[in-house]
């Protein structure tokens, strides 16, 4: 089978209004989802979806369930009205923060409403620890991403981890334990190979910047996020404790009451945001579930090791927003139209993007695995 991976989108690509062309497309498959969707949470999230108003929206608890909501959504039309069969045509499956929550249903280790009930319960959780370190220690809190010459990266990350005590790469969370809130920053994302998200105190990652600009020598863009929360930073650590505990708990699908949450195997491998490399067991999994909460989303070098040790040469992005597969199409020198024999990299967040994608995937898929066939 040639290899294909699906990609799913991150927190910060909600937009008021994002399910209505799949209703007006596909109301025989939309409409009874949405429904379920509002059932299973119990409120209306899409009147929230599709009147807003943003700031609604934006806010974390509701952002969250509606966005991998939106993916799943396309996902099932996919299935329902092409016959698109996910285990045969896929090989991997990944998404970026948020997007996790998507793959492990896509993949069969979570099924979509238990997926939902985790997504919204560490959502509250996550927005509770925002207000509680608002309310005890002042501040804003957020995240930046900084966009520096790809050559610049590791010097800037070690200049970073130099400012914030750190010695080594990766997560930082254990090491900003005992550090009180307000000093509390991490690099939440490393995105691409000039690309890092920080997380924290917003007025401590000013001064971050100062630094790195006075004594390291760097000069990065700094934009910051549609983010109300600090994720992938030790202040969401209460969260992570959450989730490790509903990780432990049994389905709340009908007929599957004494079952665990989470299963393993799945349909097809994961990759994990947190080792960057596929879960290897069902306690693994739920480990690095919970752990993704505070640690570093290790994007990039995700991408690195599908693309120069697996080969990945087809990568198909399912959600709202492209910004998880425009991160992988920089990497893979690879966007749009622009692909390699049996190669390429597609997005489907519109409906009107579903044929010309499914056409694509269709004809690189000969020519993959003439390929394959000629490496042996």
């Amino acid at each position: 089978m040639p290899t294909l991976s699906r990609v799913p989108d991150r927190q910060g690509v909600q937009k008021v209004g994002m399910l209505t062309p799949w209703l007006e497309a596909f109301p025989t498959t939309a409409k009874p989802l949405i429904e379920e969707i509002d059932h299973l949470l119990g409120y209306k999230l899409s009147t929230i979806i599709a009147e807003g108003p943003n700031s609604t929206l934006t806010a974390t608890a509701n952002a969250q369930p509606a966005i991998m909501a939106s993916s799943i959504l396309i996902l099932r039309i996919l299935e329902k009205e092409f016959g698109f069969r996910p285990p045969e045509r896929v090989d991997v499956t990944l998404g970026h923060s948020l997007g996790e929550f998507a793959a492990l249903v896509a993949g069969g280790y979570v099924s979509f409403e238990d997926s939902l009930y985790l997504v919204r319960k560490r959502a509250e959780a996550m927005a509770e620890c925002t207000r509680r370190a608002c309310a005890e220690h002042g501040g804003e809190y957020g995240m930046v991403a900084l966009v520096t010459e790809p050559d610049h990266l590791l010097p800037l990350v070690e200049s970073i981890h130099e400012f914030l005590g750190h010695n080594s790469a990766g997560s930082k969370s254990e090491s900003a334990q005992d550090v009180p809130p307000i000093q509390q920053v991490l690099i939440a994302n490393v995105n691409s190979k000039n690309q890092v998200v920080l997380s924290g105190n917003i007025e401590r990652i000013r001064t971050l910047l100062t630094h790195v600009r006075q004594f390291g020598g760097h000069d990065p863009r700094a934009v910051r996020l549609k983010s109300d929360s600090p994720f992938h930073s030790p202040l969401m650590r209460p969260a992570a404790e959450i989730m490790q505990r509903m990780l432990e708990g049994k389905s709340r699908v009908p007929g599957r009451e004494n079952e665990d949450i989470v299963s393993f195997p799945g349909v097809m491998e994961c990759v994990s945001n947190v080792t960057a490399r596929p879960f290897e067991s069902k306690e693994q999994l739920k480990e690095l579930w919970a752990r993704q909460c505070v640690e570093t989303v290790r994007w990039w070098d995700s991408i690195k090791y599908l693309d120069q040790e697996e080969r990945v040469r087809r990568w198909i992005g399912i959600g709202p927003g492209k910004v998880g597969r425009n991160l992988v199409g920089k990497e893979v020198g690879m966007r749009g139209d622009h692909t390699v024999k049996g190669g390429g990299v597609w997005g489907i967040s519109e409906p009107k993007e579903i044929e010309e994608v499914l056409r694509a995937l269709d004809e690189t898929e000969a020519l993959s695995d003439e390929e394959h066939e000629e490496l042996g």
